[in-house]
């Protein structure tokens, strides 16, 4: 296993296959095992690399997270190139990850070849994110498939990490604090956003917010797949990696 330090704490990735570097980043209380079952879809074209963001998966614990949380995560990939002495990398996040992809984005845009941002509510959160997270997370401790999930990404205390997460981001909710580290107008790398129509996790008016933050930035692609859930590069695992194949070399 691979680590490299970051803020006096230890952060765990992992890189399979050859071709362009490509960053794969989870979402909120998920680690780089979301990620292990679509892995051969990408390895023949991709250098893929996992990261578990810290506090998360194989990664050094951390006692809170903090509310700005995906802008947090930001600096940990921006870490992670500069560890692996990357010129130039492909980022694709998945939920909360892609607000971390977009973040790296705007910060270290020179570092950054191309961006897949899957399935999530953009510039801002829905009105009602933070009652409906409370709600989903605590049906989830409940759910038999849910708790297999935690626990099979974060391990034994999956619940405290889930607990971690869930406070961080209802504050960042309350607070209304921005998602973004720049005005998303500054995005000067080339990005597609993605997403399924069904899914219930994300804000209704989506494809909407997708269409305006599109027309806000100068080299931006939509693709929104019409069934499946969240996220879509799970639900939609075979179209999507092709088409994250023709974004990336075409």
């Amino acid at each position: 296993m691979s680590y490299f330090n970051y803020q006096s704490k230890k952060i765990f990735y992992k890189e399979i296959g050859n071709g362009e570097p490509l960053i794969m980043l989870h979402g909120d209380a998920a680690s780089s095992a979301m990620f292990e079952m679509l892995i051969p879809l990408y390895q023949e074209h991709f250098r893929v690399i996992l990261v578990d963001f810290l506090g998360n998966g194989k990664s050094d614990r951390v006692d809170k997270f903090p509310a700005d949380l995906w802008i947090a995560q930001a600096q940990q990939v921006i870490a992670l190139v500069e560890h692996l002495k990357l010129k130039k990398v492909n980022l694709l996040g998945t939920s909360g990850g892609a607000w971390a992809a977009v973040n790296t984005a705007l910060e270290r845009p020179d570092l950054i070849n191309k961006v897949i941002a899957d399935s999530f509510d953009g510039r801002a959160l829905d009105k009602d994110f933070a009652k409906n997270l409370l709600e989903e997370r605590e049906f989830s401790k409940k759910d038999a498939c849910a708790k297999q999930f935690y626990e099979w990404c974060q391990g034994e205390d999956w619940e405290i990490v889930v607990d971690l997460n869930t406070v961080a981001l209802v504050e960042c909710a309350e607070k209304q604090l921005p998602l973004f580290s720049k005005s998303i107008e500054t995005l000067s790398v080339p990005i597609l956003f993605a997403g399924s129509l069904q899914d219930q996790m994300c804000r209704k008016d989506m494809l909407e917010e997708y269409r305006e933050m599109n027309h806000l930035i100068a080299n931006g692609k939509i693709h929104i797949f019409d069934t499946g859930g969240h996220p879509a590069v799970a639900t939609n695992a075979e179209q999507f990696a092709e088409i994250a194949f023709k974004f990336i070399y075409g």
